[in-house]
C-alpha cells in the first residue's frame, strides 16, 4: 500500500473550497442495488441499504477477481492468419475476412467478484419505524441512517477510511442500552465464517479452483459500551448496548498481475489480522477525523454553484430526480451540481489502489457474474472513467492507471507477437482485467466487431499524456508516460500497411470500428474492414502526442513524423457526416451508441478550434470537419446508453454548442427506476444517482462530470519554440446556467481556475499558475495573452 500512503502524503497540504450542502437523502431504505448508497476508500467498497430491521451492507474489494496470471504463450503463432485476412479484405471479400478473424481471438477476461454481505438485524422492539432518513454526505463521505422506533431514536454512521483501510459503522441510540442486534457476515463465494469473542472472521476464495484462485480474509470486530457482545457459531449478538462500533477489514492474496494468487500470493490472513489489531486502541472519532482530513483534502478542492443556489433542496434525492426538468429551476440547478460532485466523489472512492483502476462498476458489484464481467473495457469505458480526473482536480486518482498500463504493456508485448506478428512495442485489445490481459478476446466464436481490435493500449495511453499536460511533470513524462506511449506507437507503426489503392497512404488492415457494423454497397452486413476511421483517429492522436512528448524528452521521433502525414485522411460522406468506414457505407444501426470515429474531437484534440487541419489529413478546412462531426451527432440521435450520453455531452461541448451539450446532460439525468431492467429502456440515472447503462455502469457518471468541466473550461497547449496554453472560459455555457460560480477547475499547462459569471458572461476570474508560462485566455468575446511566473495568480475582470 505504499502508493496509497504516498497519495495521502501529497494531500496533507492541500486547501480547497468545500461545499457543505452536497448530499443525497431518502425517506425509505433501499430495496435494490440501484438505491443503496456507495462508500469506498479506493479498495474496500460498501453499499448501504439502511433498513431499520435488517440493514444490509454489501461489500467489495477491488483486488478480488477470478482467474490468475495470463499464459504469455497463449495462441503463439495465431499471427499466421493476418496475411489471409488482409488478402480477403483487399479482394473485397468481407464475409471471408469476418470469418477468418475468429482465428485471431483469445480468452475472455476474468470476473470482478463480490466480497461479502453484512447484516445488522434488529431483534429489539417490534414497534413501527417512523421519522426515517437515509443520507450520504458528499462533503464528508459519510452515510447516515436515522429512525424512531419504540420511543427511541436510533442512528447509524458509516464510512470507508483510506488512512485506516477499513469500514467503520457506529450504532447509537437516544437512550442507554437500547441496541439489540445480530451482526452477520456471509458471501456468495465459497466461504467459511467463524465467530469468537467480539469478532467474526470470514475466509474464502474467488470462483474457480481453490488452488488457483485469489483468497480473501474479512474480519469484523465490534467494540461496545454497556451491555454485552456474545459470539454464536457464526454471528455476534449485541444485547443492551448503548453504543457499538463495527470495524471491518479485508485482505486478499492478490500480489500483482504476474504473481500466482496461491503459490506467490500475499499473506492475506496475517495482513487482515494486522489491520484489525490497529483498531483495538482507536476510537471511532479518531478514525472519523483521519478520514475527514484525508477525504476533504481531495473533494474540497473544487466547488460549483449553478444559478442562485443558496441551500440544499428540501426534496429527497429520488423525488428531485423524478421532478427534474419540470419547472423548478432552483431544484434543477442543485441536482445538476450534485451530479457533477457525485462523479468526483465516486472517483475518489473507487480509484486509489496502485495498478488497479476503477472498473466498469467502479468498485461496487453485488453479482457473482457482474454485467460485462465488471472488467476493464478499453474501447471507451476505462478511458471515460478517467476523463474528469484532471480537469476536476483529482489528479492523484489517476495513479492506478499508471501501474495498470505498465502491466498491460508487459503482457501486450507478447500479445503483439503472438496475434499480430509484431516484435516492436505493445498492444492491448478490447477487454482487460486484474491480470492485465492484453489479448484479443472472443474465444474464437464471438463477433469481430468487439473481439478483434488491437488499439486499446494506443487509446489508453492518452490518459498518461493528459496527466503530463495538466501537471507539467517532466520527470513523470520521461520515466512513465513517454516510454509507454512510444511502445504503443511502435506497435502501430508496424501494424499500419500501405493502401493498395494508394500506396502513399497508410492504414490498418484488418480494422473494426468498436462494436459497430456496416452495410456495403452490395448489401453485405459486416464488421471487418480496412482503414476504419476510429483506428486512424486513435493512431493519429497517438502519433501527434508521442511526437510532442518525444521532443520534450529529447528522443528521436523521425519515424512517427514521417508516418503521420501518410495516414489515411478523414473523409466526409454524401450526407455531410464524418465517414466511419473507409468507404461511404451506411451503418447497420445509424443510432449506434459508439461514435468512435469522433475520437479526434473528444477526447482527442486534433479536430477542433485549437487544432491544425494538416494533422487530420483532410484536404479542406477545419470548420468542414467540425460540421461533419456535428452532422454525425445529429444522425446518432439522442436515445442511447448512459456512458454514450456522457460522451456526447463532451462532444457537443467541444463543438461549442452549449445548449445541445446541456440538453444531453439533461438526458443523462432522466430518472430510471431501480430493479429489473425494463425492455427498450435507454440510459439515465438510478435513484442513488448511479448511471443507468442500463444496467449500472459507472462510466456515465464520470462522463457527465467531465462534460460539466468541458462546458465551463476548455484548454489546449501548442508546442512551439515555447509551449503556449490557451484557455477558454465558458466555451459551451447553456442559457440555463447563465449565472454561477466555480472554484478549483484545472486547465492544461498546470493552471487552476476560479470564476463567477452572470448573464452568461464572466464577471471575475482568477488563474493560478503552478509552473508558469505563456497563456492566452479567451472569454466574453475577447482574448488576453500574458506570461505567468510559478505560483503567480492573475485576476481577470469582466
Amino acid at each position: 500500500m505504499k502508493g496509497l500512503l504516498t497519495i495521502i502524503g501529497l494531500l496533507a497540504t492541500t486547501t480547497g473550497h468545500c461545499q457543505q450542502t452536497m448530499h443525497l437523502w431518502y425517506q425509505q431504505p433501499a430495496t435494490y442495488f440501484e438505491e443503496a448508497l456507495p462508500l469506498g476508500n479506493g479498495r474496500l467498497g460498501a453499499l448501504v441499504y439502511g433498513d431499520a430491521n435488517d440493514d444490509v451492507v454489501q461489500l467489495n474489494d477491488i483486488t478480488l477477481w477470478s482467474g490468475k496470471p495470463i499464459d504469455r504463450q497463449e495462441d503463439a503463432g495465431a499471427s499466421k492468419w493476418i496475411p489471409d485476412i488482409r488478402k480477403a479484405l483487399f479482394n473485397e471479400d468481407y464475409r471471408k475476412a469476418d470469418s477468418l478473424q475468429l482465428h485471431v481471438q483469445g480468452h475472455n477476461s476474468s470476473y470482478y467478484m463480490p466480497l461479502a454481505t453484512m447484516h445488522i438485524v434488529d431483534y429489539g422492539s417490534n414497534a413501527d419505524v417512523t421519522d426515517y432518513r437515509r443520507s450520504l454526505s458528499l462533503d464528508s463521505a459519510i452515510a447516515y441512517t436515522t429512525y424512531y422506533k419504540g420511543g427511541v431514536t436510533f442512528k447509524r454512521e458509516y464510512l470507508a477510511s483510506a488512512p485506516d483501510q477499513l469500514i467503520a459503522i457506529r450504532l447509537t441510540a437516544s437512550q442507554p442500552r437500547q441496541i439489540n442486534a445480530e451482526v452477520q457476515l456471509t458471501s456468495l463465494l465459497n466461504h467459511r465464517v467463524k465467530a469468537k469473542g467480539n469478532q467474526l472472521t470470514l475466509t474464502g476464495h474467488a470462483t474457480g479452483d481453490e488452488k488457483e484462485s485469489i483468497h480473501f480474509c474479512t474480519m469484523l470486530q465490534v467494540n461496545h459500551r454497556d451491555g454485552s457482545v456474545e459470539a454464536t457459531d457464526s454471528t455476534l449478538q449485541l444485547t443492551g448496548v448503548s453504543e457499538a462500533i463495527i470495524y471491518l477489514v479485508n485482505e486478499t492474496s492478490f500480489n500483482g498481475f504476474d504473481k500466482h494468487p496461491v503459490k506467490d500470493g500475499a499473506p492475506y490472513i496475517n495482513n487482515a489480522l494486522d489491520r484489525l489489531w490497529h483498531t483495538h486502541n482507536v476510537t471511532f472519532d479518531e478514525v472519523k477525523q483521519r478520514h475527514l482530513t484525508d477525504y476533504r483534502a481531495l473533494f474540497c478542492r473544487t466547488s460549483l454553484t449553478l444559478g442562485k443556489q443558496t441551500d440544499v433542496s428540501t426534496k429527497p434525492t429520488d423525488m428531485l430526480l423524478k421532478s427534474y426538468h419540470q419547472g423548478n429551476d432552483a431544484d434543477d440547478r442543485y441536482l445538476e451540481a450534485l451530479y457533477f460532485q457525485y462523479g468526483r466523489y465516486l472517483l475518489i472512492s473507487s480509484s486509489r489502489t496502485p495498478a488497479v483502476p476503477a472498473n466498469l462498476q467502479g468498485l461496487w458489484n453485488p453479482h457473482l457474474q457482474a454485467p460485462w464481467r465488471g472488467n476493464y473495457t478499453i474501447n471507451i469505458n476505462l478511458e471515460e472513467n478517467y476523463w474528469p480526473v484532471f480537469a476536476a482536480n483529482l489528479q492523484e486518482m489517476a495513479l492506478p492507471i499508471d501501474g495498470f498500463v505498465q502491466a498491460l504493456a508487459e503482457n501486450g508485448r507478447y500479445t503483439s507477437k503472438n496475434y499480430y506478428g509484431i516484435e516492436h512495442g505493445w498492444s492491448a485489445g478490447h477487454n482487460s482485467d486484474l491480470w492485465a490481459m492484453a489479448n484479443p478476446v472472443g474465444e474464437k466464436n464471438e463477433k469481430p466487431e468487439w473481439a478483434n481490435w488491437p488499439l486499446g493500449g494506443a487509446w489508453l495511453v492518452e490518459t498518461l499524456w493528459e496527466k503530463y499536460l495538466f501537471t507539467q511533470d517532466l520527470q513523470y513524462l520521461k520515466t512513465i508516460a513517454y516510454p509507454l506511449m512510444k511502445g504503443a506507437a511502435d506497435f502501430c507503426l508496424d501494424w499500419l500497411v500501405e493502401n493498395p489503392n494508394n500506396p502513399k497512404e497508410l492504414f490498418t488492415a484488418p480494422s473494426t470500428s468498436p462494436e459497430n457494423e456496416y452495410v456495403t454497397d452490395q448489401g453485405y452486413h459486416g464488421m471487418t474492414c480496412y482503414g476504419g476511421t476510429a483506428d486512424m483517429a486513435i493512431i493519429r492522436e497517438l502519433f501527434i502526442n508521442t511526437i510532442a512528448a518525444g521532443r520534450l524528452c529529447g528522443d528521436d521521433v523521425t519515424a512517427l513524423k514521417q508516418a503521420l502525414p501518410r495516414l489515411h485522411p478523414y473523409t466526409i460522406g454524401k450526407d455531410g457526416d464524418l465517414n466511419e468506414w473507409y468507404h461511404d457505407w451506411r451503418d447497420y444501426d445509424p443510432h449506434h451508441r459508439h461514435q468512435s470515429h469522433l475520437i479526434g474531437l473528444y477526447p482527442g484534440h486534433h479536430i477542433g478550434s485549437f487544432s491544425d487541419v494538416a494533422h487530420t489529413g483532410y484536404d479542406g478546412r477545419q470548420e468542414e470537419l467540425l460540421k461533419a462531426c456535428e452532422q454525425t451527432l445529429i444522425q446518432k440521435g439522442e436515445k442511447t446508453t448512459g456512458w454514450s450520453t456522457g460522451w456526447r455531452i463532451n462532444l457537443w461541448a467541444r463543438l461549442h454548442n452549449g445548449e445541445q451539450a446541456f440538453h444531453i446532460y439533461q438526458k443523462l439525468l432522466e430518472y430510471v427506476p431501480a430493479g429489473p431492467r425494463r425492455k427498450g429502456q435507454g440510459g439515465g440515472t438510478y435513484p442513488n444517482l448511479f448511471d443507468a447503462h442500463p444496467p449500472f455502469q459507472i462510466d456515465g457518471n464520470f462522463g457527465g462530470t467531465a462534460g460539466v468541466c468541458e462546458m465551463l473550461v476548455q484548454s489546449n497547449i501548442q508546442f512551439e519554440a515555447e509551449p503556449r496554453t490557451t484557455i477558454e472560459l465558458l466555451p459551451a455555457l447553456p442559457a440555463a446556467w447563465s449565472e454561477g460560480k466555480v472554484e478549483g477547475l484545472r486547465a492544461r499547462g498546470s493552471y487552476e481556475i476560479a470564476m463567477t459569471w452572470r448573464h452568461g458572461k464572466v464577471t471575475s476570474a482568477t488563474i493560478k499558475a503552478d509552473k508558469g508560462g505563456i497563456i492566452t485566455v479567451r472569454y466574453n468575446g475577447k482574448s488576453k495573452t500574458f506570461r505567468l511566473k510559478q505560483k503567480q495568480i492573475k485576476k481577470l475582470n469582466g
